[in-house]
């Protein structure tokens, strides 16, 4: 009996191993049925493998230890960086004051002829009365003597010597006597030469 079990096994297997090669169809055949059974195995192979791997839902994996939430207190509130600018500084050392100086006498002589060309007004326009006054003026002055009017002036007549009551290198305050009391003017230095810059009359 076991003599003739293996003859018959033997004469299973010698008709599967030449049914394939009994034909073209055959051989085709028996190439698709084991090309999809290996694709069929690829396909179910990682998801059994990976089933059987992954932990259960709920659980921590062997040697892996779950992550607690983090407690963090109420957020800080957002902070605002305030832009600095920059100031200017203050001066550290004073203004230079003016040098004290002797009066120039051409400073002296300047403020003379500027208060006789300012007491001559009677008889003449306002454009002649500001036309004898330009050789001895600065022009910013000039411009405010413009709104001058020469019948508002009492004085007629230079009655004294012009007399420095302060006195710079760069500035003389003079005083000049008139028939209509005496006239402060400040004559300055500048690129022309010494020019009437003010005047007050007392």
């Amino acid at each position: 009996m076991p003599i003739r079990t293996n003859r018959g096994r033997a004469a299973v297997y010698r008709r599967l191993w030449g049914w394939p090669m009994r034909s073209p169809r055959h051989l085709i055949a028996t190439v698709l049925i084991v090309f999809a059974a290996m694709l069929t195995i690829g396909l179910l192979m990682p998801r059994l493998l990976g089933s059987a791997d992954q932990p259960a839902a709920g659980t921590a994996g062997a040697g892996s230890t779950a992550a607690a939430p983090a407690t963090t207190g109420p957020a800080a509130p957002p902070t605002t960086t305030v832009p600095q600018t920059s100031l200017p500084t203050r001066i550290s050392t004073p203004t230079q004051a003016p040098t004290p100086a002797p009066p120039a006498p051409k400073a002296l002589e300047v403020a003379t002829q500027w208060a006789t060309a300012w007491v001559n007004h009677e008889g003449v326009s306002t454009e002649q009365w500001l036309e004898g006054l330009r050789a001895y003026t600065t022009e910013e002055q000039l411009a405010v003597m413009s709104s001058v009017d020469p019948r508002n002036i009492a004085a007629t007549a230079v009655t004294g010597k012009a007399v420095a009551t302060d006195s710079y290198t760069s500035s003389v305050d003079v005083n000049v006597p008139t028939n209509g009391g005496t006239v402060s003017i400040l004559v300055i230095a500048t690129p022309q030469g010494w020019r009437v810059a003010h005047y007050e009359q007392a």
